[in-house]
């Protein structure tokens, strides 16, 4: 009778680690053990290079205690711009919200029209590739000029910015659709509604939120740099405002949370991209 080696033996959880725990464990150490030696290491570097006497920035230390009432207390308002962070960002994330729905909406819009149809593209493409280029702050002017008022300027600004990847993204998910399935659609005589919702949109999707994701990342982006110059209340405000008033560490605490809520953002748009495309979105 041969004996099996331990190696050969399934992993098992160890001993009072229920499964659920033992998967916790797993998914702390691989996902999360990783990135936190890597800011542990980063950090301590940063602590090194800046604490000597004559450093331009401030190290995490003294970041951490000339902010600690903004962390600890991020919702306070003394009225007009004295806001806490938490404010700041909220009033971002309501002007993305505004500028990158209408973009979804325009955006999917323009690529199913410019993926359906060899007019369209040849139209229109050419005019999307041209302006796509311009950068987000050069639409500022001319948004301030047309609706004489910061917020619409400022939503306008992330709509034409985030609007050009989605167009592009969801003309090409619509162009790569299989031929089959257009076959398929043709036999079953499927309606235009019927094609759009059954055949179109599903096999178009991982295209579509994979553009979805670049624009709600360029839409973050756009607001934090059109805010330091329309300002009021805003974090891209709060950033400009900080560094008039020579508040370095203020600075670098708003760019970790900007960073911070441009990586959940992302989170989020790829998390329903993999429920609605059941994990074949791209990026």
């Amino acid at each position: 009778m041969s004996v099996s080696s331990s190696t050969d033996s399934p992993r098992r959880p160890l001993p009072g680690w229920s499964p659920n725990l033992h998967r916790l464990r797993g998914t702390l150490i691989h996902n999360v053990l990783p990135p936190a030696i890597i800011i542990a290491v980063l950090g301590a570097i940063w602590e090194i290079l800046c604490s000597s006497p004559g450093a331009a920035l401030p190290p995490p230390s003294q970041v951490i205690s000339d902010t600690w009432e903004l962390i600890v207390n991020p919702f306070y308002d003394y009225g007009g711009n004295d806001k806490g962070m938490g404010w700041q960002i909220l009033a971002s994330l309501e002007r993305v919200a505004y500028g990158y729905l209408l973009a979804v909406v325009a955006g999917i819009s323009l690529g199913v029209l410019v993926g359906q149809s060899t007019w369209a593209m040849r139209g229109l493409d050419p005019v999307f590739q041209v302006l796509r280029t311009v950068p987000p702050l050069a639409w500022l002017p001319i948004s301030l000029a047309g609706f004489q008022d910061s917020t619409p300027s400022a939503i306008f600004v992330i709509f034409i910015t985030a609007i050009w990847p989605i167009i592009i993204n969801t003309s090409v998910g619509v162009r790569n659709i299989p031929e089959d399935y257009r076959n398929v659609a043709r036999v079953l005589r499927l309606n235009g509604a019927e094609y759009f919702t059954r055949i179109m949109l599903p096999a178009a999707a991982p295209y579509i939120f994979s553009g979805l994701r670049i624009g709600v990342g360029l839409s973050w982006l756009a607001i934090v740099a059109a805010e330091m110059l329309i300002g009021g209340v805003g974090i891209g405000f709060f950033i400009w405002d900080a560094w008039n008033a020579s508040m370095i560490s203020d600075i670098v605490l708003a760019l970790i949370y900007v960073g911070i809520v441009g990586f959940f953002l992302d989170r989020m748009v790829a998390y329903i991209g993999n429920r609605v495309t059941r994990g074949t979105a791209k990026g």
